[in-house]
């Protein structure tokens, strides 16, 4: 996914002079359902998500959209975040009616549209802003939509300035993976007698997977994986000189990025730009004092150009709604201007882009100002996480379990990737 100003597309607070909101009046759903009225009289929507204390997006878009229509009442349903792919799959094949299904990734949607358990709202899409909506085109099915993004995320690299300047070091700009490496291990030292690393790869597979392939040009669904060969001798060179907390450590103790990152236990990580709501809003609240800056995603080479991953989340309508016709509006409106502004204003990315949007994204409280930061957000291409694909919830099963068996060193890399290609080629492809 090329863009020419991924910036504008990354900081939207969307203005209504520039942009025109979304409505309801698009394309009427299929077998929509009118509506389940409660006690008030109000139209209640329910709408499925996970971690609802933990993630203020939800709440921001909830608060916006029953202010906007005093009409409808909003219950949110509440799952772990862990459960919650399970969870979902549980409730659509037994006949749940919950409205909207948030799609938590791209391979939970391959699957549940593959299934016809999703409405098509296709009519809903043309009525939107597609050529400035980031990630629509992922949902599209042989011309068909049946989910529609709300926000678009995207990988870069967060620092803690207070590690670099107690080591002298410049803050990190672009750089390549070889030049990554050789800053974090300089970067390694300890505190009080604990540990500090240079940098923190988090547990799951994508932080060297999906960026290998972003970066080579792979394709996950290939059951070709040499492409992975050179990310992997980079992270675990890192963790063999304990530049990086080892995997099996983390994934034992189930680390949490954010603890790592927030505590200040290191100096770099790669990670989505979800975060960046989340570690505003430690500092803010006092939970962290980290002081902390954004960089571009390392790269193969310095060529100035930078490519990185993502992936989009959307909402979707189940096929058995009862409420079917407010949820499809309820989606129109979260993928337009309201919804994009609703949480702009909390420092998620919205899908929605716009121009001239930089400078009122980067006044939010907490957002680092430097430059370097602010051109972490014009990545050239970013390339989708997982390929919407029938084979992508298998291949990504498979994926993960030969991750793990090469971070814990359980297999080399090269028997790894080998256990990889045979096992995607004649356990799903073949």
């Amino acid at each position: 996914m090329k863009r020419r100003n991924f910036l504008a597309a990354a900081v939207v607070l969307i203005s209504t002079a520039g942009l025109t909101a979304c409505s309801g009046a698009a394309g009427p759903a299929e077998n929509p359902g009118a509506g389940a009225a409660g006690a008030d009289g109000k139209t209640n929507l329910s709408i499925a998500v996970w971690n609802f204390a933990g993630t203020p997006e939800f709440k921001a878009l909830f608060d916006a959209y029953e202010a906007a229509n005093p009409n409808v009442k909003i219950e949110p349903i509440d799952i772990l975040a862990d459960d919650y792919p399970e969870k979902v799959t549980t409730m659509l094949a037994g006949g749940d009616t919950t409205d909207v299904l948030t799609m938590k990734n791209v391979i939970d949607y391959s699957r549940y549209s593959g299934r016809g358990q999703l409405l098509e709202v296709t009519d809903t899409v043309k009525s939107l802003d597609s050529t400035n909506t980031a990630g629509l085109e992922t949902f599209a099915q042989d011309g068909k939509y049946f989910a529609i993004p709300y926000r678009q995320d995207f990988w870069l690299l967060y620092y803690n300035k207070g590690i670099f300047d107690a080591a002298g070091e410049k803050y990190p700009e672009q750089m390549t993976w070889e030049q990554y490496n050789a800053l974090a291990k300089k970067l390694t030292t300890k505190k009080d007698g604990k540990p500090v690393y240079g940098t923190y790869h988090h547990t799951w597979r994508s932080v060297i997977q999906a960026t290998a392939s972003a970066q080579n040009d792979g394709d996950l669904v290939s059951g070709d994986y040499g492409f992975m060969k050179k990310m992997y001798e980079n992270a675990l060179d890192l963790q063999n000189a304990g530049a990086a907390l080892d995997f099996g450590t983390a994934k034992s103790q189930q680390t949490g990025y954010r603890s790592m990152f927030e505590t200040g236990q290191t100096a770099m990580m790669p990670m989505g730009t979800w975060y960046i709501s989340g570690i505003a809003q430690a500092h803010k609240s006092g939970a962290s004092d980290v002081e902390w800056g954004l960089a571009p995603m390392p790269q193969n080479s310095a060529t100035g150009d930078v490519t990185t991953f993502g992936s989009p989340t959307a909402f979707a309508v189940n096929k058995n709604a009862k409420s079917a016709d407010e949820a499809v509006k309820f989606l129109a409106w979260a993928a337009g201007a309201d919804g994009a502004k609703a949480i702009t204003a909390i420092g998620v990315v919205p899908a929605l882009q716009g121009d001239a949007i930089t400078e009122a994204y980067f006044k939010l409280e907490g957002m680092p100002t430097d430059d370097v930061s602010k051109a972490a957000f014009l990545p050239k291409t970013v390339k989708l996480e997982m390929p919407v694909s029938e084979f992508a919830s298998d291949v990504d099963a498979i994926l993960n379990e030969e991750h793990e068996l090469v971070m814990i060193k359980d297999h080399s890399i090269e028997d790894g990737i080998a256990a990889m290609d045979k096992r995607v080629k004649s356990e799903v492809l073949n």
